[in-house]
């Protein structure tokens, strides 16, 4: 491929998403860095996290992308009482000629983007369920093992507020997310619109397919070919490596798989934004939703109220 046309095929995919974006503003109002952070997990083929107040469009926003892009879409409310089998699916007993015969019936997991609403409201166990589904992209039920279709992900939501009922998710779980992504208030003049938006019409805004599923799948191929140069590998290497050494601010720091999703996610944001490399910036963009949930901070960075934004801030200037 000549650069010529990598380059116009680089393009080509930020018109896309443009378009894709321009598609999902008909329904959403604002919220371009969340939007551009769930897409970077989709081009990623990874889980993410959303943690918001409630009443913020989570749901609305993950579902209006799934019409876009042509996914099977499915939503699952955690709930303390929601067992495993209400998300893998489970053996009926059926009639069938005259015989009685077991027809396994596909729980909602079994969709292309699952929406798993309040994740920390579930139970370990239906947690662990949900968790081979993430990551090996599969479930289990019994002695049978089912392949989920690709593409799959696991957009769940979490309320930062209300913890009481809930179960903590455990760290091998929020590992197993690329990004953590926060969703802030809209501004005063977002706000505005919104009640405008939606206290004038009573129909949902209709959107239309930008993206087949196909190439989509040929575009998660396509992002893992974006060119990082060997200096930048270093400097990811070298930030992760502060979180683990850096023991006044932080106490437990990043696995390799944050160096992993750092570059991985760095590239599907170059991509989006039509660059046919990574640069410095992609990284420090990315760097916050990939390594936030995956670094504890010291007992003396709490007490002087830090949070993970201001650790990874430091960090990076440090670079």
């Amino acid at each position: 491929m000549s650069p010529a046309v990598h380059l116009q095929q680089v393009q080509n995919i930020k018109n896309m998403f443009l378009n894709l974006k321009k598609e999902i503003g008909k329904v959403i109002v604002g919220q371009d860095e969340v939007i551009d952070q769930i897409i970077v997990a989709i081009m990623c083929d990874a889980n993410a996290l959303l943690e918001s107040y409630p009443g913020l469009g989570k749901t609305l926003m993950v579902k209006t992308m799934s019409q876009i892009m042509d996914l099977k879409f499915s939503r699952i409310q955690s709930t303390p009482d929601l067992m495993p089998s209400d998300i893998t699916g489970t053996y009926i007993l059926e009639d069938k000629r005259g015989e009685k015969q077991f027809k396994f019936q596909q729980g909602p997991l079994f969709a292309n983007i699952v929406l798993a609403d309040e994740i920390n409201r579930a139970t370990p166990k239906t947690q662990s369920a949900l968790l081979e589904a993430m990551q090996e992209k599969q479930v289990t039920v019994g002695n049978s093992t089912f392949k989920l279709d690709p593409p799959f992900f696991v957009l769940a939501t979490q309320n930062p507020i209300d913890q009481e009922g809930t179960y903590p998710l455990p760290e091998a779980q929020t590992d197993r997310f690329l990004l953590k992504i926060k969703v802030d208030y809209p501004q005063d003049k977002e706000e505005l619109e919104i009640i405008d938006r939606y206290t004038t019409q009573a129909d949902m805004p209709t959107v239309k397919k930008i993206m087949a599923k196909d190439s989509l799948l040929n575009l998660q191929k396509y992002c893992r070919q974006v060119p990082i140069s060997d200096d930048l590998k270093k400097k990811v290497v070298a930030l992760v490596n502060k979180t683990r050494t850096n023991k006044d601010l932080i106490e437990y720091g990043a696995s390799p798989r944050a160096s992993l999703g750092i570059v991985l996610a760095s590239k599907a944001h170059a991509l989006i934004n039509g660059r046919t490399y990574v640069s410095m910036e992609d990284i420090k963009k990315m760097a916050y939703p990939v390594l936030r949930h995956r670094i504890i901070l010291s007992f003396k960075a709490e007490r002087e109220g830090r949070t993970p934004e201001d650790a990874i801030t430091q960090l990076l200037e440090k670079l």
